[in-house]
């Protein structure tokens, strides 16, 4: 049995659920999804906890299970809680900052850079070096904070540039061993 598929997810309250027809539609009071799944597994709602069930130990079956149960589970916290990725800009004068809706990134290029957000993701600037991406779809918000961050990816040489916060960026070691000396003859 799959260990993830098995697991119910607490419906908070204020949280409304349907499933028809390889459709499941949340509702809660940061929005509304909308998420499809296999027809051949069945989500159930037992009082304030859905259950997703598969029909048989199929692999194709099990594989289904816990990926159905993942999607149902981030659309219920996206719906009631939401999502926030937060990243941050390391390097000399790199700054950003919000044009109304829109985030103006100023990194290093001769222009500012400008990126719109999708309908669902908001951006907010709670510091000039940092940047946060929320949103109620998982993979949308996760989606729109590696666009950010591809605009100027961390430097492996500096470590500039724009990474998630608390992301570890390995520095790659400068030349050892260059003394001055003019080498051994």
């Amino acid at each position: 049995m799959s260990r993830i598929g098995k697991q119910p997810i607490a419906v908070p309250s204020g949280v409304t659920t349907s499933a028809q027809d390889g459709v499941f539609k949340v509702k809660g009071p940061k929005g509304e999804l909308t998420v499809p799944y296999n027809t051949e597994l069945t989500i159930k709602q037992d009082g304030d906890q859905l259950l997703v069930e598969r029909p048989s130990d199929a692999q194709r079956h099990r594989a289904l299970h816990g990926l159905t149960r993942t999607l149902v589970a981030n659309a219920v916290k996206g719906v009631s809680d939401g999502y926030t990725i937060n990243l941050e800009l390391k390097g000399v004068g790199f700054r950003a900052k919000l044009a109304g809706k829109a985030l103006e990134l100023t990194i290093g290029y001769s222009h500012p850079v400008v990126i719109e957000p999708p309908a669902g993701v908001s951006f907010a600037v709670p510091e000039p070096t940092k940047i946060d991406v929320s949103g109620i779809d998982k993979q949308l918000v996760g989606q729109v904070a590696a666009n950010v961050r591809k605009v100027r990816k961390p430097d492996a040489y500096h470590g500039k540039g724009v990474r998630f916060a608390g992301e570890k960026i390995s520095l790659k070691a400068g030349k050892a061993g260059a003394t001055g000396g003019k080498g051994k003859k």
